[in-house]
């Protein structure tokens, strides 16, 4: 009989290609992640993973079964859930890092009535356009954009569709017009983000077929926080390209429009971040439903690029 426990070591061996990782993150010895995959290896007769002294790989065998085996988890995770997590008065701390206007303009709402909601429950909001470290910072979860390839983390998909628009307000169209190609955004007056001291001012599009484009953007106002950035195209200071989870309510009350509506934005997928699966509490299991489930709604609304 495969014992779940064996299971949930198996993926996350996978996930983090090494048994002593996944043997650290489960406050447990090597020796006895290594024994549960034998035991998981007899009960199905395969081979999960191909060893040797210096890396851990899945078979053919194993890549097979790994999406079979994260569903089997899921599932069960589930219902677990659903008899004990939404009945459940959650009580506590829970500490959420945000991104600067995500947190301000879309989130901060949503959290309101998710603490309303469990009165017993403090929410500390911590809202920057510096990526926490879950690790380290004071915080149990994180919302960040971007794809998350560091399989130490548990990354929880609220906005898997989320991508990049550009905007401009109609005040700045009416002043400086329209660009009909991307071309056109080099004598235009853009908005370049900035962190960590690095301007980001070569703006990637996706391509059909072939590498991502980089388009040069140059102007006059530069800010290392994302709300200032959104603020100035409001207020007809230039071109923006922002995530449509960012500008998305400003497009439809008429504040901004969609730009090159033809071209396709860089993905920018929103992910729930924590730092360990023991953290991924029934507190955190309640807000992810709840923003996979708002985010959902608004990433319906995002203009599809004519095909």
């Amino acid at each position: 009989m495969i014992r779940l426990d064996d299971l949930a070591l198996f993926l996350r061996s996978a996930a983090l290609g090494s048994f002593s990782h996944a043997a650290r993150e489960a406050d447990l010895l090597p020796g006895q992640v290594s024994a549960a995959v034998k035991r998981l290896e007899r009960e199905l007769d395969v081979r999960l993973f191909a060893r040797s002294t210096r890396s851990l790989r899945l078979t053919a065998e194993g890549e097979r079964y790994l999406p079979y085996a994260q569903e089997t988890l899921a599932t069960l995770e589930e219902g677990r859930d659903r008899l004990h997590g939404d009945g459940a008065r959650l009580g506590g701390v829970l500490q959420v890092a945000a991104p600067s206007d995500l947190g301000r303009n879309v989130l901060l709402p949503w959290l309101t009535t998710f603490r309303q909601t469990h009165p017993a429950l403090t929410l500390r909001l911590h809202v920057s356009d510096s990526i926490a470290d879950v690790f380290r910072d004071p915080v149990d979860v994180a919302i960040r954009y971007g794809r998350m390839e560091d399989a130490s983390y548990i990354a929880l998909p609220l906005a898997p569709d989320n991508r990049r628009v550009l905007v401009a307000s109609p005040a700045y169209l009416q002043r400086h017009g329209r660009p009909r190609t991307l071309d056109d955004l080099a004598g235009h007056d853009c908005l370049p983000f900035q962190i960590g001291g690095r301007v980001y001012d070569k703006w990637v599009f996706p391509q059909p077929a072939g590498p991502h484009r980089l388009v040069a953007v140059g102007g006059h106002l530069y800010a290392d926080d994302g709300e200032v950035v959104r603020r100035w195209a409001l207020a007809g200071e230039g071109i923006a390209y922002k995530s449509w989870l960012d500008v998305g309510g400003d497009v439809r009350a008429g504040r901004l429009e969609v730009l090159l509506p033809h071209v396709r934005g860089e993905a920018t997928p929103l992910v729930l971040v924590c730092p360990h699966r023991k953290q991924y509490s029934p507190a955190v299991q309640q807000l992810q439903r709840l923003l996979h489930a708002r985010c959902s709604a608004l990433t319906a609304q995002l203009p599809e690029p004519a095909a």
